[in-house]
C-alpha cells in the first residue's frame, strides 16, 4: 500500500478512520521531552500507543514496571493515549496495532541520523512501515533521561526535566541507600 494512502487508510473500525501511532522509547524516566512528543503526536493520529520497551543495548535504573507507572502517570488524563510494555522487534507491534507510523523525537542532528539508519532499517524489515520524525521544542533541547538521571543522582533539581506528578518516584529511586551505595562502590573501583 503506498505511504500516503496507508496513512490516510490506516485502520477502519466500524467505518470510522481510526490511525494509530506508535511512540516508542525507554522512558527511563519519561521526560518532560517524551511528554511534549506524545502531546503533539497526539494532534496526528486518533489512537497513540506509548510503547515501553526494553532495550538490550541500555542498562536502566528503573524497572520495567516502574517506567510503565511513570508512564501511566505522567500521560494520564490525555485521551488516545495508551501505555504497554513490548518485548520485541518494533515492526512486529507496527503491523499487530495496525499502525500508520511510528513517532519519534528529534533533539539534534545526531538524533536524526540515528533515527533515518532505524526508520531504513525497519522499513526494510516492514515495506509499509513509516516514521515520523518530531523536533522537539527549543527549551527541551538538551532534556534527556540520562540527563535527568545524573542530576537526580546528586540531589539536583529535576523539576523542569519531567512530569511533577513523577518527581517523587524519581528522587526517592535516588535517595535509597542501596543505590547510593552501589554509585559509592562504582566510584571507588574508578579511582582504583
Amino acid at each position: 500500500m503506498a505511504t500516503s494512502k496507508r496513512i490516510l487508510e490506516c485502520d477502519l473500525k466500524g467505518g470510522n478512520l481510526v490511525r494509530t501511532m506508535i511512540y516508542p522509547g525507554t522512558f527511563d524516566p519519561m521526560t518532560n521531552g517524551h511528554l511534549d512528543i506524545a502531546r503533539r503526536a497526539l494532534h496526528l493520529c486518533d489512537r497513540l500507543i506509548i510503547a515501553v520497551l526494553n532495550n538490550s543495548s541500555k542498562k536502566t535504573i528503573f524497572s520495567v514496571s516502574e517506567r510503565l507507572n511513570m508512564a501511566k502517570t505522567a500521560l494520564e488524563g490525555l485521551p488516545g493515549c495508551h501505555v504497554m510494555h513490548y518485548d520485541g522487534l518494533l515492526v512486529d507491534l507496527f503491523q499487530k496495532e495496525q499502525a500508520c507510523a511510528v513517532i519519534r523525537g528529534l533533539r539534534s542532528e545526531s538524533d536524526f541520523r540515528f533515527e533515518a539508519e532505524m526508520a531504513a532499517a525497519n522499513k526494510l524489515l516492514l515495506p509499509g512501515y513509516e516514521t515520523c520524525l518530531l523536533p522537539c521544542r527549543s527549551d527541551l533541547a538538551f532534556t534527556s533521561s540520562s540527563i535527568v538521571r545524573e542530576v537526580a543522582s546528586y540531589g539536583g533539581d529535576i523539576s523542569g526535566m519531567v512530569p511533577a506528578e513523577i518527581i517523587d518516584v524519581i528522587r526517592e529511586k535516588f535517595n535509597r541507600t542501596d543505590y547510593r551505595d552501589k554509585q559509592n562502590r562504582r566510584q571507588q573501583n574508578k579511582d582504583v
